[in-house]
């Protein structure tokens, strides 16, 4: 068992300045974006997981867990089953635990998988959060914007090309 997770392999190669640039940038506008948005419509569309929602779109642009299907579907997806098993179950131990199981399971069924919206069952429960109009602010009008300002940051530069697919 020990040699399972012992490891072996090596680090993979330090990302390019212009990656690590683009991690800078986007992060500082994805979430500034949608915290000027919270700020201006007086709306709370910030969420805890959409930190980590940055990291993979401005540090992994191009792997399938990054892309706007993803980002989008997996954050709706989740909070989605976090608000019904709220519902059937109240905001207990087990609830939270299967909300976030059932959660990865759909994301895998709907081939939505996103590892931040993971998190957003807890988060429903968590914030108390009252009704399904939560599917509509944060968790769709947050994570929409944050996959426009992807389009412009991961798309500046004639060899840059972002998304890989959108549906």
């Amino acid at each position: 068992m020990l040699h399972k997770i012992k490891g072996g392999g090596t680090l993979p190669a330090r990302p390019d300045n212009l990656q690590i640039f683009t991690g800078l940038i986007g992060g500082i506008s994805g979430i500034g974006f949608v915290a000027w948005l919270t700020r201006i419509t007086e709306v709370p569309l910030l969420m805890a997981p959409f930190g980590a929602t940055c990291v993979l779109l401005f540090a992994a642009p191009n792997v399938p867990l990054a892309q706007p299907r993803n980002v989008i579907g997996g954050h709706f997806v989740a909070a989605l089953v976090g608000l019904v098993v709220m519902q059937l179950m109240g905001t207990g131990i087990l609830a939270m635990a299967v909300g976030v199981g059932l959660a990865i399971a759909l994301m895998q069924a709907l081939r939505v998988v996103h590892p931040p919206a993971g998190a957003n069952p807890l988060v429903v429960m968590m914030s108390g959060a009252v009704g399904y109009d939560f599917l509509l602010m944060p968790v769709l009008a947050g994570s929409v914007s944050l996959v426009l300002v992807a389009l412009l940051i991961n798309n500046l530069g004639s060899e840059r090309r972002w998304p890989t697919y959108w549906l």
